[in-house]
């Protein structure tokens, strides 16, 4: 195959101070970000946050603004071709010809990136990813996993030293994001380097760091200790009758803010412990039961978006 060398480095990504803006507003607002050769490093953030936007600038797509940076030793402004070339992306959205079989999608892609030697590479990315039986089936006949599969043996058929994953297992089952995230800790153990979007809390989990964005702005970094750490968030669980006229009670008082429920449990969070724990014993009658715990990521995640303010809100 062809080989696109880079330029050595441990931190794959390293960029500061990263803007974008679209129609005067900021997208993406002075992010800084590193990330480490075989790390899988987990991006988050609700819906409009701008982490596709900012993976876009990652892989030469779009320009920044302003800040400056390197993707695989390349600059982010001015090297996006050489930073395509060493990138696999996986958008959002199936984005292969659904009339083509998955063998013809694949060869496909080999062309883009002029592979020598194409039909072998092409059987080997059905080989690794289980494909083989499959590969005559047209792209529109297989189901979201299988689409999944085809997407990221695409990504990967050039040999990329970086994976930026969008949202890679909205819309699939269990079975298939158990053995998708089986995979990429495989290829991140071989030194392969991804960066992932994702809404779900036990994937964020999955992976070695993670960021939070919101609203543009990058709002907490680290592992999943530290960043629970760091929001140094209070939590109750609290179970028993009426727990959804318990949570209209305990919205707005002193030291509580956020009350989720967790099927049968709500759980009632703040960050001034004390303060919260006097609103809980004032509030909850004895036929609660009122335990505290440690707070949970989502727990965190959902106090960090309720902290932050949309960019795109009219003042």
């Amino acid at each position: 195959m062809n080989s696109f060398s880079a330029p050595s480095s441990d931190l794959i990504i390293d960029v500061k101070g990263v803007t974008k803006r679209f129609d005067g507003k900021v997208v993406v607002d002075s992010l800084d970000l590193t990330v480490r050769k075989g790390e899988i490093f987990g991006f988050l953030g609700p819906n409009g946050s701008g982490k596709t936007t900012f993976i876009r600038m990652l892989c030469g797509l779009l320009i920044p603004d302003e800040g400056q940076g390197t993707c695989l030793g390349y600059n982010v402004r001015s090297q996006q071709l050489l930073i395509r070339r060493n990138v696999g992306y996986m958008t959002q959205r199936f984005s292969y010809y659904e009339e083509l079989s998955i063998r013809e999608n694949l060869d496909f892609i080999a062309r883009i990136y002029q592979i020598k030697n194409r039909k072998e590479a092409v059987d080997q990315s059905l080989e690794k990813l289980g494909l083989q039986n499959r590969s005559k089936q047209l792209a529109g006949q297989l189901s979201g996993g299988w689409k999944q599969r085809l997407a990221l043996a695409a990504c990967l058929i050039h040999n990329p030293k970086l994976l930026l994953l969008d949202e890679p297992t909205a819309g699939v089952d269990p079975k298939a994001r158990r053995e998708f995230w089986n995979e990429i800790h495989r290829l991140a153990d071989q030194g392969l380097t991804v960066l992932i979007t994702t809404h779900y809390m036990d994937e964020a989990e999955r992976c070695h760091r993670l960021a939070y964005i919101a609203y543009g702005k990058l709002l907490a970094q680290g592992t999943t200790a530290e960043v629970i750490r760091s929001a140094a968030l209070a939590t109750w669980s609290v179970t028993g009758p009426e727990l959804v006229s318990l949570s209209n009670i305990l919205r707005n008082k002193p030291g509580v803010e956020q009350v989720v429920a967790f099927g049968n449990t709500l759980h009632v969070s703040g960050r001034n412990a004390h303060v919260l724990e006097l609103s809980i014993n004032s509030y909850i009658s004895g036929s609660h039961q009122c335990i505290k715990i440690n707070s949970g990521l989502e727990d965190v995640f959902i106090s960090l978006m309720d902290s932050s303010e949309d960019n795109f809100k009219s003042k």
